[in-house]
C-alpha cells in the first residue's frame, strides 16, 4: 500500500496535470484561438491593383462659343446637337438687319422678286473655327440675334475631370492608366490616361482638392458634358505575386503577423512575420516570410468582439485614402 505521503504527492500530481490539461483546453479550444472561430486561406498567387479612387464630371476640354459677327435674322441652322464638324464648315445662314428686311420688302412683291434679292444679296454664314462636336444649339430658325448672343457651342473633344484630394495626389503622376465610369450608366466602363494636373487648388468640402484632366481613350455615344462620373486612377499593379486578404494580416510593434496553421500532429497556430508590399480594397501582397500554398488562420469576425485598441473608431466614416 502507498504511503500518506505518497498518496498527497499522487493526488497533488493529478490534480495538477488536470488544472493544466483544463488550461490548455480552453486556451486551445475554447479561447482566441479556437479553431471555430478562424477560417483557414490558402496563399495563392494573382494580380493586385493599387488605385486611388475619385469623382468627377465629363466636360469639354476646350469649350467655344460661337456668337455672330453681326446682328440679323438666323435663316437656316445646318447642324444638330451633337453633330461632329469640322473646322471651316458652314453652321448657320445669317441675314444682316438690312437684308432681313429687303428680303420680308420683296417677299410682298412675289416669290420671283424675293428669289432674285436672295441671290443677289447673299447671307452671312457663321462657320467652326475648329474641329469638334456641336454640345449646344442656341437658336432657331426666324430667331433675331445679336453680336453678344451664343448660337452654338462647340467641344473639341469630352473629357472627365477628376477631383482628387490633396493626401492622393503625391501618387498621381501624367501618363498613368484610369477606368472611368459613369453614375448615369454604371454598366459602362471605360479606359483613360491622365494628360494634366492642375497647379492650383480648390476648397470643395473643407478639403484641398486638384482638378485632373482624364482623357478617356473612346468617347461612347451616351457621354454628355455635365455627368457625373467615377474614376480609378493605377497607381501600381503587380501580376503573380502572393496574396492574402487583408484581414489575414495583423501589425505588432510595427511588424506584419499572420497566424499559420501548424500542420504538425497537435495543431495549433504559429506565428510568423511577413514583409507586405502593395493592397487593394480587399488584398494585401506578401513579398517575403511565407511560400505559395501556406495555411493561414483568418479570425471569423462572426465569432469574435473586436479588441479595444487605440486608434479610430471601426465605425466612424473613413476618408478614402490610397493603401501603402
Amino acid at each position: 500500500m502507498l504511503s500518506n505521503k505518497n498518496k498527497k504527492f499522487t493526488i497533488g500530481l493529478g490534480v495538477l496535470l488536470l488544472v493544466a490539461g483544463a488550461v490548455a483546453f480552453f486556451f486551445f479550444r475554447g479561447g482566441n484561438h479556437s479553431k471555430e472561430q478562424y477560417t483557414e486561406i490558402r496563399v495563392e498567387r494573382g494580380t493586385i491593383v493599387s488605385s486611388v479612387s475619385t469623382t468627377g464630371v465629363v466636360e469639354p476640354r476646350n469649350r467655344l462659343k460661337i456668337k455672330p459677327s453681326i446682328a440679323g435674322r438666323i435663316e437656316e441652322i445646318r447642324v444638330e446637337e451633337g453633330q461632329m464638324v469640322q473646322k471651316g464648315q458652314v453652321l448657320a445662314l445669317l441675314s444682316s438687319m438690312e437684308r432681313a428686311a429687303l428680303l420680308d420688302a420683296a417677299k410682298l412683291q412675289g416669290d420671283r422678286e424675293h428669289s432674285y434679292w436672295q441671290n443677289v444679296y447673299r447671307a452671312s454664314t457663321v462657320i467652326a473655327p475648329i474641329d469638334g462636336q456641336v454640345i449646344v444649339r442656341g437658336i432657331e430658325p426666324g430667331q433675331t440675334v445679336t453680336t453678344g448672343d451664343s448660337l452654338f457651342v462647340l467641344s473639341d473633344r469630352l473629357i472627365v475631370k477628376a477631383y482628387v484630394d490633396e493626401t492622393d495626389i503625391g501618387n498621381v503622376r501624367i501618363g498613368q492608366k484610369t477606368v472611368i465610369g459613369l453614375d448615369a450608366y454604371p454598366e459602362i466602363r471605360v479606359n483613360g490616361v491622365i494628360e494634366h494636373i492642375h497647379y492650383e487648388s480648390h476648397l470643395q468640402n473643407n478639403v484641398n482638392i486638384y482638378y485632373v484632366d482624364v482623357i478617356p481613350e473612346t468617347i461612347p455615344e451616351v457621354f454628355r458634358s455635365g455627368m457625373s462620373a467615377n474614376i480609378d486612377i493605377i497607381v501600381s499593379e503587380k501580376k503573380d505575386v502572393l496574396l492574402l486578404p487583408s484581414g489575414a494580416v495583423n501589425t505588432n510593434n510595427g511588424r506584419s503577423m499572420v497566424w499559420l496553421k501548424n500542420v504538425e500532429p497537435e495543431g495549433g497556430m504559429i506565428p510568423r512575420t511577413v514583409r507586405t508590399g502593395i493592397r487593394d480594397d480587399s488584398n494585401i501582397e506578401i513579398i517575403d516570410g511565407i511560400k505559395e500554398g501556406s495555411v493561414v488562420l483568418l479570425r471569423d469576425a462572426a465569432f469574435s468582439l473586436p479588441e479595444k485598441r487605440g486608434g479610430s473608431n471601426p465605425f466612424m466614416p473613413q476618408r478614402n485614402r490610397i493603401s501603402r
